[in-house]
């Protein structure tokens, strides 16, 4: 197999893992980083605070939108050695939660499960180069270690996402790793066979609220995590600077200098709200969607609406474009939803002043017939 140029090893990929996307930041973190860390952390609990939640003294931005307290309540509970669990609705930015603080704890985001009904166990804990294996029978040289055992060896923070759509003996496989810190690899003998985790090993792990019940936790393994809930982003401002500032990022790396005008942005965030609730601007109750209208579905609407009115119209998004984006995000295959958006339109939209909100109701016409 050819290797690959140094061009292209060095090439820029879409998405950045946090580590090298805030590798500066991090870097003057930890050369200023006085405050005491626990074992086996790069930074303490203040400086893993201030990568995430940001600071206005030194004008770091937060990196997304959630209250001081559950920062603090998450890195609490590393570092007393307890798993965490963060569960919520899709796109409450969990993940991106779970990836800051590995990042910032261990200097790697990395080393992360992805769960679902095909994960095994293998894919968890360790393999096997089976050519070695053939020829010298099962030896450390041979072992493929997976990210757990990685990050035991390492004393790191471990994540796994999704972790309720993996089948029950996969989950409760990692038992005795959250009890006892003991990885056992059958197959080797004595000292080889035995990993014991390093200080600083710790998992964090996601789930969806709506995936309860596709493969429900035992109580055995509930017991060794500690759970915390990421609700969607409280304040209308926060939400609209967050996907205004994220929406211009991607823009941009998809080679966009123009961002949508704040009204488009505004028009754009306050529809998903009102129907992700079932609350209008002025608190009387509405229909909500089926599907989920989280503020990472706004930052893609938002990206798509630079990207068309660029691209197509040479503009950098228009209003009328949230109709067409709304069908494919918010609709998808759900004739009912189709009907209540319409209805949302015909009923709420069209009685919102401003020229953004007019131009918003006046291009429902785009939506597909029920």
């Amino acid at each position: 197999m050819a290797r690959p140029s140094s061009a292209a090893a060095h090439a820029p990929v879409q998405r950045p893992p946090a580590e090298v996307q805030h590798a500066d930041e991090l870097a003057e973190l930890a050369a200023t980083d006085r405050d005491p860390k626990p074992p086996g952390w790069a930074l303490s609990l203040h400086a893993v605070r201030r990568f995430i939640v940001g600071d206005q003294a030194q004008g770091r931005p937060a990196k997304l939108m959630v209250p001081m307290s559950l920062v603090d309540r998450c890195m609490v509970t590393l570092a007393s050695g307890r798993g965490l669990l963060l569960v919520g609705e899709p796109g409450t930015a969990k993940s991106l939660l779970s990836e800051l603080l590995a990042a910032a704890v261990s200097g790697t985001s990395l080393l992360t499960v992805q769960g679902g009904a095909a994960t095994g166990e293998d894919q968890i804990k360790y393999g096997w180069n089976y050519a070695l294996l053939l020829n010298e029978g099962p030896s450390p040289r041979a072992l493929v270690p997976g990210p757990i055992l990685t990050a035991m060896r390492e004393g790191k923070l471990a994540r796994f996402e999704e972790i309720t759509r993996c089948p029950a003996e996969v989950q409760d496989s990692l038992l005795s790793i959250l009890s006892e810190r003991l990885l056992m690899i059958a197959e080797l003998s004595g000292a080889e066979g035995a990993v014991h985790a390093r200080p600083g090993f710790n998992l964090i792990a996601t789930a969806n609220t709506r995936d309860r019940g596709v493969n429900e936790m035992s109580a055995a393994l509930k017991r060794r995590f500690a759970f915390e809930t990421v609700f969607p982003i409280a304040r209308l401002e926060d939400e609209l600077a967050l996907v205004k500032r994220e929406s211009a990022r991607l823009l941009k790396q998809s080679g966009v200098e123009l961002s949508p005008p704040d009204e488009v942005i505004e028009v754009l965030v306050t529809s998903f709200r009102e129907l992700r609730q079932g609350l209008d601007g002025e608190g009387g109750g509405m229909e909500k969607l089926s599907s989920v209208l989280s503020t990472a579905e706004a930052v893609s609407v938002a990206h798509a609406i630079g990207l068309r009115g660029y691209y197509l119209r040479g503009d950098s998004g228009q209003p009328g474009d949230i109709v067409e984006a709304l069908v494919s995000t918010a609709v998808k295959d759900n004739p009912e939803d189709l009907k209540k958006l319409r209805r949302y339109l015909e009923q709420r939209v069209g009685k919102r002043k401003g020229a953004a909100w007019r131009e918003f109701y006046e291009a429902r016409h785009r939506l597909p017939s029920a």
